[in-house]
């Protein structure tokens, strides 16, 4: 028995010391080189399955220790490289050779009418991922581009649901044309509101930026294009994705106006100004100036924020479902989306319905067919409801309720006040448009022989819209003045169709020299027509705008028709030479039915080379050279720039007496000039392209230099003609700018902490070249030889006058107290002649940046961008700074005798507003904001799949949430950013969001 116990514990100790010598830490050690045995420096090596890992040294050496080196796995990661598995199986040296990542080295990017690999583009492309426009919750494709690449500026015109920015590539060239890029979407070029298309359907967005890359599009590339690329199905097993989001939307700051007491003080001022207040009598004064409602306003410590009645917490959710999978014959991509932005204002809001589906079929070996479709349905609420212009003319002093908690109609016995609260009542103010959009894109391509492919496009794109505005007779517009309720109807249908023939022919010889070429033959169609009808008298309100017939008056009828076609012919050439030596030649024919006979076709060429330097010699085993190539372009690109119909003149109606009657006649609205044709514009690019350390470090730098001619501008006539203008090819502007782009992996730890970034800076300047006529300046539209295109013409305020300064005016001298500005020509008086250029919208330079973050399972991005220099326009300052008295005003710091400011001037009752008050408008346009922060985090993988799932992601962000400028932080104002003029509007806002993706 005692043998058998024996031999029991000898077994069990053999078992455990085996196990022991199994599970003891053994040293691994070994090179890691490149295929051509060069060491990797910084590659990581990490146990599968565990947190242990380190990185190569100087020599490409590592050493780990290893457990359970039996069954150990190593795992070796590298940028630019692909990532090996290497079983340890007990070994204690392990050396090996990593493969370079050919997808990297191979990326394709999207350009004109094809594809092409990162490597072989000649010309200016910046690429924004799907990931990249997932950074930032956006109601469109617009706002994805802000601050991603450089020489794309996107300013937003407002903080309105379903506002769309302004999108500037490469600065403006025309004056009075459009600036606005081409958007072209699957291939098929795209006009109108980008809102249709929801953002979470963009697989990818390319930016073409030169002539090389724009003339493609002739007679519509001068002024960029984006590619809109929507999301495909791939070879794989059906894969179902969700992603949601909810965030709770609050205003950035309110407009800062007077309180209660603040307001009292002022309107007093403005009476002592001009000697209208006793102050030896306050009680006798107070009642010559303030009504009774006042007057109990103030006594009862009144101070009503009416910013705050009308202003509440909004709320943003959006929703997408997709479904995407197939075979090496059928790929496929669907789904569905949905979308709400309520606004802070509760009469705005804006709300989306997406739908969309992507098809590609093989049919044989050379035929492939397919197509994307693009649906939706939206509704935008209270897009011209402007409630805080109402709010803010407001007195603090009043309150909007009566004793019994109704709404009082005129708070202040003020005609011109009413309560803007009366809006907000349900059936006082309704205005919806609702828009339907159809978008498609089909396609077949054959491939007639090796090499060789004929493909078809066809875009068939309908849009319809109805618009509705009902404004009852307590509507606040309508109480100014009185007036019966109005109406307005206004619908519209577009129906375009785009047609393409593409030919595409590629071919190798003898492995050295790469030949492209591409020829199309297009149509482009669109033709829209409108109807409006406005009416007054609505007696049957709640039938708001629906029932026009019933109304007692007809105010106006209209309708309208626009129809125009674009026919072209192209021709591109590529040629490579050993991945070295790239040449692209372009030749693009429009012609347009907007221009008369004769002047209808135009031609742009343009020519670009590129040299790939890591093929040269001398740069071959450069291991820290991955890429770098020159690039030159040359080119002309158009804008078609007028409306159809511009060339042959208008007519208007106009009622005159004839014979003792009223009658209707015609008298012509527009010159008609037969010999318009397009704008031009000559654009130069000289780039460089480069990567670094296997990826670690890349990035490009742009030179651009562009001349705009024949620019479409009013020809000044003599007003003994009948006209003050014509329309006319005259003038010339000029673009010059430097761009830069990094993306940089400052910290690569597959397993630990990871740190990534993208930086872009830009520089443009733009100035008028020649105007018409040979003139130097065309004042009354601010155009000036040698300025940019918009610059702000103005009086230039440098101080308020004071009690200590020596007035010496030949011609109505200031008082103390007044706006001092600058007497330009030194003839001690100021008028016109006084006014100078004060400054222009166009920024210094301006910059953006994404910093993402990882550990593990979390993630943390950030997304900034800023614009640093030029000037903005305040309408704030402007409009709401009257100081007479008689409606609140921004609180400022204004001038008395016992407060010689030199900030704003004098209240005063018999001045509506300051004396040269629009100086007061003009401020630095700088700052710096952080658009979004997000933190996700993925789930397990082991926790995951036990849900039968793939992926599952949640987040919390902040969209927002920092402002840094001069006009906030100084000057009290709430956003800087703006096209031009800083208007009255919805107020900025910021957003606290949460959101999941998950996916099966």
């Amino acid at each position: 028995m005692n043998k058998k116990i024996s031999r029991l514990c000898f077994a069990a100790l053999c078992l455990l010391f085996h196990q022991l010598a199994h599970a003891q830490s053994v040293q691994v050690e070994g090179n890691v080189l490149a295929k051509d045995k060069s060491p990797l420096v910084g590659v990581s090596v990490s146990i599968k399955g565990s947190s242990t890992g380190t990185q190569t040294d100087m020599q490409g050496h590592y050493k780990l220790q290893v457990k359970d080196a039996a069954n150990a796995v190593l795992t070796f990661s590298f940028i630019g490289f692909t990532t090996h598995q290497e079983p340890v199986s007990n070994r204690k040296v392990i050396s090996i050779i990593l493969e370079e990542d050919q997808k990297k080295l191979e990326e394709i990017v999207v350009v004109g009418y094809g594809q092409q690999k990162k490597k072989d583009v000649t010309g200016s492309i910046a690429s924004i991922s799907n990931k990249a426009i997932q950074d930032v919750p956006v109601t469109n494709a617009q706002q994805a581009l802000q601050g991603r690449t450089p020489g794309v500026d996107v300013l937003a015109n407002s903080a309105k649901p379903g506002d769309e920015p302004t999108v500037r590539i490469r600065g403006t060239r025309s004056v009075t044309a459009g600036n606005d890029p081409l958007y072209v979407v699957d291939g098929i070029p795209y006009s109108g509101s980008l809102n249709d298309i929801g953002p979470g359907v963009i697989q990818s967005m390319e930016i073409l930026k030169d002539a090389s890359a724009t003339a493609i599009y002739g007679s519509r590339g001068a002024n960029g294009v984006v590619l809109i690329t929507t999301i495909r199905g791939k070879v794989s097993k059906p894969v179902v994705t969700y992603s949601g989001s909810y965030g709770v939307v609050n205003t950035l700051g309110q407009t800062d106006l007077m309180n209660g007491q603040q307001f009292a003080d002022m309107r007093r001022e403005a009476r002592r100004a001009i000697g209208r207040y006793n102050d030896n009598n306050r009680d006798s004064s107070d009642r010559a100036i303030f009504n009774p409602q006042e007057l109990a306003g103030i006594k009862n410590g009144t101070s009503t924020d009416w910013q705050k009645l009308l202003l509440k917490q909004g709320y943003q959710t959006n929703h997408a479902l997709s479904v995407a999978g197939g075979t090496e014959k059928t790929k496929y991509a669907m789904g569905i989306g949905y979308f709400k932005d309520q606004g802070v204002l509760k009469l705005q809001s804006y709300e989306r319905y997406n739908i969309n589906i992507g098809l590609d079929q093989m049919i044989g070996s050379r035929v492939k067919v397919g197509g994307s479709l693009l649906a939706a349905y939206s509704n935008r609420a209270g897009e011209t409801y402007n409630g805080i212009n109402n709010a803010i003319r407001m007195l603090p002093i009043t309150s909007p309720y009566d004793e019994n908690g109704n709404l009082v109609t005129f708070p202040n016995n003020d005609s011109n006040l009413p309560n803007p609260l009366l809006d907000y009542v349900p059936g006082t103010r309704t205005e919806n448009r609702k828009r339907f959009r159809l978008f498609t894109s089909l396609y077949g391509e054959v491939e007639i022989i090796d090499g060789l492919k004929y493909r078809l496009n066809v875009g068939p794109d309908i849009s319809q819209y109805n618009y509705g505005l009902f404004q009852g007779k307590n509507n606040f517009d309508l109480l100014i003045g009185g007036g019966d309720a109005t109406a307005r109807k206004t619908s519209g249908e577009t129906i375009a169709y785009t047609v393409e023939n593409i030919l595409t022919y590629n071919k190798i010889i003898k492995q050295k020299h790469n030949i492209g070429f591409t020829g199309l033959y297009s149509v482009q169609r669109q033709r829209g027509d409108s109807s409006t009808a406005n009416v007054r008298g609505v007696l049957v309100e709640n039938q708001e705008y629906y029932n026009l017939g019933e109304a007692q008056n007809v105010t106006g009828v209209g309708s309208s028709l626009g129809t125009w076609t674009i026919l072209s012919y192209m021709g591109r050439l590529n040629y490579g030479y050993d991945d070295r030596y790239l040449v692209t030649l372009t030749m693009r024919a429009d012609g347009s039915s907007r221009f008369a006979p004769g002047k209808q076709w135009g031609y742009f060429p343009s020519v670009a080379a590129a040299w790939n330097l890591t093929g040269e010699e001398f740069l071959k085993g450069k291991r820290n050279i991955d890429n770098l190539k020159l690039r030159l372009s040359y080119g002309r690109i158009g804008n078609t720039g007028i409306d159809p119909y511009a060339t042959q003149g208008a007519l208007q109606r106009i009622a005159y007496s004839f014979g003792g009657k009223g009658v209707l006649g015609y008298t012509p609205q527009m010159l008609r000039n037969p010999e318009l044709t397009w704008e031009t514009t000559t654009s130069f690019d000289a780039g460089i392209d480069f990567s670094f350390f296997k990826g670690r470090l890349t990035g490009v730098l742009d030179y651009y230099k562009q001349k705009t001619t024949d620019l479409l501008m009013p020809f000044l006539l003599p007003y003994s003609n009948g006209f003050n203008s014509v329309l006319q090819n005259v003038g010339a502007t000029s673009n010059t700018g430097f761009e830069i782009g990094l993306t940089g992996v400052i910290i690569d730890n597959p397993k630990g902490f990871n740190w990534t970034m993208d930086v872009n800076w830009s520089r443009n300047r733009s100035k008028i070249l020649e105007l018409m006529g040979g003139k130097q300046a065309d004042i009354g539209n601010a155009w000036f030889v040698g300025q940019p295109t918009y610059v702000y013409y103005d009086y230039n305020k440098i101080g308020i006058w004071q009690s200590s300064d020596k007035i010496d005016f030949v011609v109505s001298p200031p008082k103390p107290g007044e706006i001092k500005v600058e007497d330009v020509n030194g003839d001690k008086k100021i008028d016109a002649n006084d006014r100078k250029i004060l400054g222009s919208p166009q920024p210094d330079w301006t910059a953006g940046t994404t910093q993402r973050f990882s550990y593990k399972g979390f993630e943390l991005s950030v997304v900034a961008f800023a614009r640093v220099g030029g000037m903005i326009k305040s309408d704030f300052y402007q409009n709401t700074n009257t100081l007479f008295g008689r409606f609140n005003n921004l609180n400022i710091n204004y001038w008395t005798p016992n407060n010689p400011t030199n900030d704003f001037p004098r209240p005063n009752a018999n001045q509506e507003r300051p004396v040269n008050y629009q100086s007061l408008s003009y401020f630095d346009g700088s700052f710096f904001k952080i658009r979004n922060i997000t933190l996700a985090y993925s789930l397990p993988e082991s926790l995951v799949k036990r849900w039968q799932m793939s992926d599952l992601r949640v987040n919390v962000g902040v969209k927002q949430p920092l402002i840094l400028a001069p006009y906030r932080q100084q000057w009290k104002g709430v956003d800087p950013e703006d096209v031009n003029v800083i208007g009255i509007d919805a107020p900025a806002t910021w957003m606290l969001q949460f959101g999941v993706n998950a996916r099966f």
